[in-house]
Parts: structure tokens; sequence; C-alpha cells
């Protein structure tokens, strides 16, 4: 039967599950190639490292596809002859599509469109779906078999040297699928069809329907994105410490999900003017648009001059950086170097676009790690609220539902190893709907 829709605290339970199966999401059969691209220099970049998924983004991993233009994605659906479908490859096509297309269309500001191809048709699997002992940790060799078989069961009806993006979708009713064995398998050594080498596929064991936005996960890995939750060594406990809400690579089912906007700094969403390199002595003062806020996505207090969102005298301090680019166009994160390879970072965040449900409004503060692996606390937001905790019904992690530095609110970011700090004031908001923000390094 299709599941039904879970009440909030048991969504928080299966958001654990996710990130559960999610943590093999990113890791491979073997490590593939790293080739660097560059980027243009910026002195607040960290570079990148040998960590999986490195949030370092002075140069580009063209093992993996940039999504700075259209991608074509092939869905392949995979049945079994143990088993008879209950659902239509056009019913599960309908589970991801076009909430993934969306997701990123947004959260690019339209400057990426994933164009999903899927096929109308079932394909056999040569076995019986419990042959492969599909699971969670799966075995490697029953995973090398499954991805084999799909492959040549899939080749004579697909020309994969059209496509950038492979998802083979099992079908969810089969006896020996597992919905926990999700993930993105990387391999060196690729698979090759129609003389296309494929270094990376989606493996889809959802069941119908599926967990929010899990489609949109898995493909930020195959763009080379970590996992941003906390996974306890005894699999117990909250798995949502290190982001909360904040990021889709920490849950899918968070109230914000759009992604950091450091993240779309390193995919290249981001235009160079758009990012502040705030480096002391001295306060920087600058106007921050909200991360989701873009094309179509109205600034959240932009309907009309409401004196009280005009923010302070000191917004209009002249010197201020202003976005002056429209929605979408403006500064949309400032980034404060703290070491070799960490820095802070600062975006403001609204009820808009992807983060429509967020639960607080507020300059959003998170340490950036380049040498901490995916699933190691590579993101790390900051709580200016430590002692409270937001929408506990809804949050997959309360106490920091109300992490944002809210308007009229100053906060101290506390310095690593006993180095310095960086205070944030949130002077205000405009008319428009950005946020008037001052940061100074070094207190």
């Amino acid at each position: 039967m299709p599941r039904r829709p879970l009440p909030r605290p048991r969504l928080r339970s299966a958001a654990a599950v996710f990130t559960t199966l999610s943590a093999l999401a990113a890791t491979s059969l073997i490590t593939g190639p790293s080739v660097a691209e560059p980027f243009s220099p910026e002195p607040c970049a960290l570079q990148r490292t040998a960590a999986h998924h490195s949030e370092g983004l002075d140069t580009w991993n063209t093992a993996y596809p940039r999504p700075t233009r259209s991608l074509d994605a092939v869905m392949v659906f995979l049945s079994f002859p143990d088993w008879t479908p209950m659902s239509t490859p056009a019913e599960l096509t309908a589970d991801h599509f076009p909430a993934t297309t969306d997701f990123f269309r947004r959260a690019s500001y339209g400057r990426f469109t994933l164009r999903a191809h899927p096929l109308r048709r079932w394909i056999r699997m040569p076995k019986p779906s419990t042959a492969y002992a599909i699971q969670r940790d799966w075995n490697p060799g029953h995973r090398a078999a499954y991805l084999r078989d799909a492959l040549a069961a899939a080749d004579p009806q697909v020309d994969f040297s059209r496509y950038d993006l492979v998802y083979f979708v099992a079908d969810p009713d089969a006896p020996g699928v597992d919905s926990d064995a999700t993930k993105v398998v990387n391999l060196e050594t690729p698979l090759h069809a129609d003389g296309t080498a494929i270094r990376r596929v989606v493996t889809v064991f959802e069941q119908h329907p599926p967990d929010r936005l899990v489609l949109a996960h898995e493909t930020g890995h195959v763009f080379d994105l970590p996992d941003l939750y906390h996974r306890p060594a005894d699999g117990k406990g909250d798995w949502d410490t290190y982001v909360g809400d904040w990021d889709l690579m920490g849950s899918q089912f968070a109230l914000a999900p759009d992604l950091f906007a450091w993240h779309k700094w390193k995919l290249g969403w981001l235009r160079p003017r758009q990012v502040v390199c705030v480096r002391g002595p001295g306060a920087t003062r600058l106007a921050l648009e909200p991360d989701a806020a873009g094309p179509g996505v109205p600034l959240a207090g932009a309907a009309g001059p409401d004196p009280a969102a005009a923010g302070p005298p000191a917004f209009r301090t002249p010197g201020l950086r202003t976005p002056g680019l429209g929605p979408g166009g403006g500064v949309k994160l400032a980034v404060v170097r703290t070491g070799a390879d960490s820095a802070l970072a600062f975006e403001a965040r609204d009820p808009v676009g992807n983060d429509r449900y967020a639960c607080r409004s507020g300059i959003l503060v998170y340490r950036v790690h380049g040498r901490a692996e995916s699933g190691r606390g590579p993101v790390e937001v900051v709580d200016a609220h430590p002692h409270t905790e937001s929408c506990w019904e809804d949050s997959v992690y309360p106490p920091l539902a109300d992490a944002p530095v809210a308007a009229g609110e100053s906060f101290t970011v506390p310095g690593e190893d006993g180095g310095h700090g960086v205070r944030v004031d949130v002077e205000g908001r405009t008319a428009s709907g950005t946020w008037a923000v001052r940061i100074t390094p070094g207190v």
C-alpha cells in the first residue's frame, strides 16, 4: 500500500531514518578521479582538499558534472521476475518530478535546469529482487551485480550517451527492495554503455510516495555536495545537530532546505560580486539579500514602504554595499576567513522560495571546514540563541530552529582554539527586504 504521510513527531524519526540511509549516499565503491578546474581566486575561498566532497571551492572537481547549464537525467524503471509492479513509471516519475527540477531552479536563481527523461515502461531485471540482498549497508559484490544487470537490461533501450545523470529506479513494492538503500554510487572503474563512461549512478529504492525531496538530496551528491548531518557512532541520538533545518544536505525534511549560499557559490550559482570577503580591522556594513530570494521569488518584507522595515539611519551610511541588481542578484554571502581551512559564513534566511516554511528569519552564521569529510561536520551552524529552541512540532532539530541573529540583535561568534571572535550586528531591514548587517572581525 502507498505509505501514509507521517505525523510530525514520527517525521523527526523518519528524518533520522533517511539520514541513516543517506550516510552511504556519497560513499564510493572506490573514490573517483579528481581533476581541478580553477575558479577565479577569492581571498575567502577555501582550497579544495582531499576530503570526500570537500567544501573547498577554489577549484571544481571535474569528475562531477557542474550544474551551471541544463543537465539531462534518464530515469530507468526496474522490475523483477518475482513481483508484478503495483505502480506505473508515470506515477513514480511524479513522485520526484517536477519537484526536484523546481527545487534546483529556485535554488540556482534559474541558472540551472535539471531535465528528467523518464522511460515509459518497466525494464525487467534478470534475477528476483531478493537475489541482490538490497539493504542500507549494501554488500559491494551484490551492489555491483545489481548495477551490471541494470545497465545490461537497460542498454538495448537507452542511449546513455545522451544523458548527464542516471537514475535506476527500482519497483518499490518488490519484496527484496529496501528504501534505506537509496544512495549515489561512485565508481573509479566506470561502467560503459554507448561509448559513455558512467562514473556515478543514483540507485533509487524509495517507497511510493517517497520521502520529501529525497531525490534532490541524492542529486546534490552528484554535484559534489557533502552530507551535513551527524551520524552517531551507535546510531542513536539526534542526527541533525550540525545544521538542523538549514540545508537540504542535512535533512530533506528540513523547514528551510534551500542550499547554503556557500554551496551556491561552490556550484557556480553566485557571481563574484554576490560574495563579500570581510577583512579587518574595523566593521564592514553590507546589505544581504535572502538566500532563497531570486527571480520570481519576492523578497520577504518587500510588499510596500513599511516605515518600520526601512532600517535605522546607519543602514543609509554612504559606502554601504547594496544589491542594486534586482531579486536574486544582490549580495548573498559574507565570509570571514578564520584559518587555512576554515571560514565563517553569514547569510540571510527568510520564509520565501525553498525556505517558505522557515521557522525564524535573520542572519544565519555557520562554520565551514575544508578538510572535514562528508558526514563529519564540514558545515556547522552557530546557534545565536543557545538556550532556547523553536518549532518543536515541525523542526528536525528545534535547538537550531531559532539559530539566526534576528533584526535588532547582536551576537559575537566565539573564536575557535582561543582565537578572536567575530561580532555581527543585525541593524534592520530595508523596504526592499534586504538585511542591514555590520560584521566586525577580531573582537
